[in-house]
């Protein structure tokens, strides 16, 4: 548990569309407002589970909030193992507006954790791999690691943050 800094500008795009879009509309037109703005926060965070959710990320009771005054989320509930705890921090923290994620989950079956890496300009899995286990042939492991949110080991943008499991 504890608090992981993402790239606030960098992720997917969730809250420009469906209810996260509309709530965050009228939050803009009534900044003031503490009930827009506890709409907007909910509409996002919700808009974040279901995003989770679509990578076919599961636990039990999972629970993401918003604060959009911070640009954290918050996550809660019990993952089946490691693995899928840190998928779905990773989930929750590679959207556009989320700079940070306050990880509440905890697991089923603890196993090491994996460390995390913030990917730069110019960086490949191949290049991580290297930096990471000393072998560049080994970026597979990386991108099975951060599958289903990959769907191909050249999709890797700056400012995404990257599962790098133990060997």
């Amino acid at each position: 548990m504890g608090l992981i800094d993402f790239v606030r500008d960098a992720g997917e795009k969730l809250f420009g569309r469906g209810k996260a879009q509309a709530a965050m509309a009228e939050m803009k037109a009534a900044p003031a407002d503490p009930a827009k703005i506890e709409a907007a926060n909910a509409a996002a965070g919700d808009a974040i589970l279901e995003y989770v959710k679509s990578q076919n990320l599961s636990a039990t009771g999972l629970t993401v909030t918003f604060d959009g005054a911070t640009s954290t989320a918050s996550v809660f509930g019990v993952a089946p193992d490691q693995a899928t705890k840190e998928k779905i921090v990773l989930c929750c923290g590679n959207v556009a507006g989320v700079a940070a994620v306050k990880d509440m989950l905890t697991v089923d079956q603890s196993a090491p954790e994996a460390q995390y890496y913030t990917v730069v300009s110019g960086d490949t899995l191949s290049k991580i791999s290297k930096q990471f286990y000393g072998d560049a042939n080994k970026y597979m492991k990386i991108f099975e690691a951060n599958k289903p949110m990959l769907s191909h080991p050249d999709k890797i943008y700056p400012g995404q943050n990257l599962r790098i499991p133990p060997l």
